[in-house]
């Protein structure tokens, strides 16, 4: 009997292992998986805007030069020992819509979204102050207390209590049958 709760237990957790490994592999905050890692600072920019490409170098996946290209800026060239670059997005660049940026570097090349934010919101009209209430507030008579009966309460009582023995008298069977 023993066997069979371990292999469960065993079986349980490696199902849940393999179901979650391949996600957290796959989630990648800075585009598709590459040798070397990339970004565009910040994801969201506002027609006419500036990004910031960025490069990781730091792991040796990419000594070249890298071209990052898109068709919403003009290529830009980050050059061999330079991890970062800054690309202008065109003024006639769609709000709301996401653009392919691709990084190229040593044959490999990988891509990210850029998204262009819409318009910036006209902030609202301020209104004047009210005047102040003359009186304090009348608090503490919500509907969570204020309907309360001793109906209600007694047999909320009666539900806790029975299902409190229920589980007293069910453990004690089960006692009785493991020992």
């Amino acid at each position: 009997m023993r066997a069979i709760r371990v292999a469960s237990a065993a079986l349980l957790g490696l199902g849940a292992l393999a179901l979650t490994a391949p996600g957290a592999v796959a989630k990648s905050d800075i585009g598709t998986i590459t040798p070397f890692g990339f970004a565009v600072v910040p994801s969201t920019v506002v027609a006419g805007g500036q990004v910031t490409l960025q490069v990781d170098r730091d792991n040796g996946g990419c000594r070249g030069a890298v071209t990052v290209t898109s068709g919403v800026f003009d290529t830009v060239t980050i050059a061999p020992r330079t991890s970062s670059a800054t690309a202008t997005v065109d003024w006639d660049a769609r709000p709301g819509a996401v653009y392919q940026v691709t990084f190229t570097c040593d044959g490999v090349s990988g891509s990210t979204g850029l998204t262009i934010a819409g318009r910036r919101p006209v902030p609202p009209t301020p209104e004047p102050l009210q005047p102040t209430v003359p009186r304090g507030v009348h608090a503490g008579e919500g509907g969570s207390v204020g309907s309360f009966s001793a109906g209600r309460i007694g047999l909320g009582a009666a539900l806790v209590a029975g299902s409190a023995g229920a589980a007293y008298v069910l453990t004690r069977r089960r006692r009785e049958n493991v020992g």
